[in-house]
């Protein structure tokens, strides 16, 4: 080891894969297909080390425990714990934890970097789409609308439970050097780069920290709680969430404009019920997306913990999930628009043809009056 080289006595590498697995997921009933057809086992989640009135899940999410996966990681054989939270909005996050013992800092950083060169989103190895496989088989019956070709998300979480010696977290910053790990770069990085990278840098007690990043995450925590890290993991979900919204309503614009222009070229006397229908199923689509995009919202509301809420507002702002909720928010008021139209148009058509059915009628009426009895 290095001279006055830290080294870490325990830890884990957590490499998470987020998927948009379904419009929505029956948690009850995937607990029950779980116990049947499954050998892991299951609890609905919560955060450990955090006071339950502190926090407030809208649903509380369905932690699974999956079967152990060997992966190659820097040449050499891992044996990874294997896991997926449920979240009853559509997301499941799966979750491999890889062993930390005995490294120095650099092995520590090289393995973090090595894990995400094996299993990140530049290597888009198999395992994750075999685990995905594996639980859709397994709970099909509990998924409702399955995604065909879902988005994704991916996150990496270092986490040092305890060095060789103690270390309180201001001298950890000037002992180990966060920014290789946190950044994956061999290369020095320039000061307002490394100065960018650690800003977002929280510690509750004196001897723990928390580093977050855009797609990486470090974590000193000498208790060995995971509030921070499934934080995270939550914030992931909601921004995948809300990007899923987002590129279903893109899609659903340009379809919903030709609709439109289609309706208004067709004049005939069925056109009210044409704009009718249409209507009606911008209106559906306004719903759905509305109430689901209100539950994620709401999935966790931190009340008491001041330093949990300090990071998970830092998470949302850092994951740009508020600007995707924004970009949300306008196609739906573009769609509302478009659906108040058309029902004005709808009622304007119905009101065109009983002017006319009248206007006949009285011609009718007109005409019989002149013809001899």
């Amino acid at each position: 080891m290095a001279q006055g080289e830290l080294g870490v006595r325990s830890g884990h590498v957590i490499a998470l894969r987020l998927f948009d697995l379904a419009y929505e997921i029956d948690l009850r009933r995937a607990e029950e297909l779980w116990a049947q057809r499954a050998q892991g086992a299951s609890a609905r989640s919560r955060l450990v080390g955090t006071p339950p009135k502190a926090v407030s899940f809208g649903v509380p999410p369905l932690a699974l425990e999956l079967e152990p996966v060997m992966l190659e990681v820097d040449g050499l054989p891992v044996h990874a714990v294997a896991t997926v939270r449920l979240y009853d909005f559509g997301i499941a996050a799966l979750a491999l934890r890889l062993p930390a013992r005995d490294l120095t800092w650099t092995g520590f950083t090289r393995l973090v970097n090595q894990t995400d060169l094996a299993i990140g989103p530049a290597a888009e190895p198999e395992v994750w789409n075999t685990l995905l496989a594996e639980l859709r088989r397994l709970l099909s019956e509990a998924l409702d609308r399955p995604t065909a070709a879902p988005l994704q998300e991916d996150y990496l979480v270092a986490v040092v439970d305890s060095f060789d010696e103690h270390v309180a977290a201001d001298a950890l910053l000037e002992r180990a050097d966060l920014v290789p790990l946190l950044s994956g770069e061999e290369q020095p990085l320039s000061d307002s780069a490394r100065r960018d990278l650690l800003r977002q840098r929280f510690s509750y007690h004196p001897d723990d920290l928390a580093v977050i990043t855009w797609d990486r995450a470090f974590i000193y925590d000498p208790q060995q709680e995971t509030d921070v890290a499934d934080v995270l993991e939550m914030a992931n979900a909601q921004l995948l969430e809300m990007r899923t919204y987002d590129e279903t309503l893109d899609d659903e614009l340009p379809r919903v404009r030709d609709l439109v222009e289609a309706a208004r070229r067709r004049t005939n006397l069925l056109a009210s019920r044409r704009y009718a229908r249409l209507a009606r199923r911008l209106h559906t689509l306004v719903a759905e997306v509305t109430e689901l995009a209100e539950r994620v919202d709401n999935a966790l509301q931190v009340t008491e913990d001041v330093y949990l809420a300090r990071v998970y507002a830092a998470a949302i702002e850092l994951f740009r999930v508020r600007s995707v909720s924004a970009a949300v928010d306008r196609k739906l008021a573009i769609i509302r628009e478009t659906y108040m139209a058309l029902h004005s148009e709808a009622a304007g058509a119905r009101a065109e043809l009983l002017e006319i059915a009248i206007l006949v009628l009285i011609a009718v009426e007109i005409v019989l009056s002149l013809l001899p009895h």
